[in-house]
């Protein structure tokens, strides 16, 4: 490929300039990181439906295959966000996700109360309720790895039962479907959010009315020096 002048960048790679009436959400290691662990997560979901409940393990037969393939893309579940912590657009991401502010008791108290103005709801790139699945989410695949463990390697830690490794990789498997499934409802109700994962941009509109301050922060960053550190605090 050729390079423009003046410029280090093949043309066949050079980046798309970003329309005046949209703004960049997510970068491409963001959108892949998120797709590889919904793939990762969903394959889990299903192969522990066909291990868990009886008509469809009969209907699938092959227990021993779906078996490996519960318990490798279990182990495998990490991989996406451990490759993604070589990106600094991802690291920043997830000091956001790590970071609860005022703003976000304001949120959580707005979405108590029914409020919905862009006022009521302040919110930075990620919203409280995000945040929260984010963390509940990451713990959750903690603990089912680790139970999983215990139940793949007998023995692994002999003070702690494999009934009682059972039990609790199954309960919080139904939990983390419930939740999955409320996931996945909510982006359904939210296209532009999914559009915003699916190529990276989000309507201005669609920001303001949603994560004003982000896109606040986004405009002033463009315009000022040491834009880019405030951006990665909200």
């Amino acid at each position: 490929m050729r390079s423009t002048a003046g410029s280090t960048t093949p043309t066949g790679a050079a980046m798309r300039p970003e329309p005046a009436d949209r703004v960049r959400r997510f970068g491409p290691v963001q959108r892949m990181v998120h797709r590889g662990t919904a793939w990762l997560m969903l394959l889990c979901l299903v192969t522990a439906a066909c291990l868990y409940l009886g008509p469809l393990a009969q209907l699938v037969g092959r227990r021993h295959l779906v078996a490996a393939v519960h318990e490798w893309s279990g182990i495998c579940l990490p991989v996406p966000f451990l490759l993604g912590l070589f990106s600094r657009s991802f690291r920043a991401d997830l000091q956001r996700l790590n970071r609860f502010a005022v703003y976000d008791r304001q949120w959580l108290r707005a979405v108590r109360k029914r409020r919905t103005s862009p006022e009521a709801r302040p919110a930075g790139k990620f919203n409280a309720g995000q945040k929260l699945f984010a963390g509940w989410i990451a713990g959750a695949v903690l603990v089912m790895m680790f139970t999983g463990l215990l139940m793949w390697f007998l023995g692994l830690l002999p003070f702690i039962s494999r009934t009682s490794a059972i039990f609790v990789h199954d309960w919080l498997a139904w939990l983390i479907t419930i939740v999955i499934i409320g996931h996945i409802r909510k982006a359904y109700q939210d296209p532009e959010a999914r559009l915003g994962m699916r190529t990276g941009y989000v309507s201005t509109a669609w920001a303001k009315r949603h994560h004003s301050r982000w896109l606040r922060n986004e405009r002033e960053g463009k315009h000022r020096p040491g834009g880019s550190e405030r951006r990665r605090r909200e």
